[in-house]
């Protein structure tokens, strides 16, 4: 798989423009994975986002809770590693926030169900 990759990365060389030059070759550029896991994480915050229509009795506490505590975690990493990664930082910032909003959500939820 990576010689493939490689491959589609060396044909799309000749193709980048110079302004864009600097995030091409950067070290968490497209050329690596420190650029696409961020990328696809993406998809996190989109489920997250779509999950605020979701009844709040359909929501699970403990997938919710391990994803913003996830979010928490890996937006510190992300500003340790060398080299620091502001895709990946961003990304985990808003997972979780918005899994720390859909906590807010299940609490509310269950103190009213209580009451």
């Amino acid at each position: 798989m990576s010689v493939i990759y490689r491959s589609l990365v060396t044909a799309c060389d000749r193709f980048v423009p110079t302004a864009m030059r600097p995030l091409w070759e950067h070290p968490a550029g497209p050329k690596t994975i420190f650029f696409w896991a961020p990328a696809m994480k993406w998809g996190l915050v989109i489920a997250s986002i779509s999950d605020i229509q979701r009844p709040v009795d359909k929501l699970s506490a403990t997938q919710t809770s391990a994803l913003a505590a996830t979010g928490l975690i890996w937006s510190r990493y992300s500003l340790v590693i060398t080299p620091k990664n502001w895709a990946l930082f961003s990304v985990n910032v808003f997972v979780a926030i918005t899994n720390c909003y859909q906590l807010s959500r299940i609490y509310n939820y269950n103190r009213k169900i209580k009451q």
